[in-house]
């Protein structure tokens, strides 16, 4: 639905990653994660909150089931944050290593 029903310009490539359900059932965060800086997130973001209750709608008469929790959007950052620990512990171990063959030499 992400990709090719929703018409909303705000919303650039994105998928979803995780949905959490509150106990009980009556509301659901679901997080995405969207290709794109922080502007498009924050975009994408807005223009997902606009368009709940389509999505509610659409997941209704899809799924066949009467109640459909309200829907919360919320941005995953994880996998960037992940690249960003990923580069971080690599320019470490650059450093390390130039420590270690330094040291070695003297």
């Amino acid at each position: 639905m992400l990709e090719g029903e929703l018409s909303d310009p705000r919303i650039a490539s994105a998928h979803v990653t995780e949905v959490v359900l509150a106990p009980g059932g009556k509301s659901a965060r679901i997080f995405v994660a969207v290709q794109g800086d922080e502007t498009e997130e924050e975009e994408t973001l807005v223009g997902l909150m606009t368009a709940r209750e389509y999505i509610r709608s659409q997941l209704r008469d899809r799924m066949g089931v009467r109640h459909i929790p309200e829907l919360t959007f919320a941005i995953d950052r994880s996998a960037k944050m992940t690249g960003r620990m990923d580069e971080l512990l690599g320019r470490m171990r650059k450093r390390e290593k130039k420590q270690a063959s330094a040291n070695e030499k003297q």
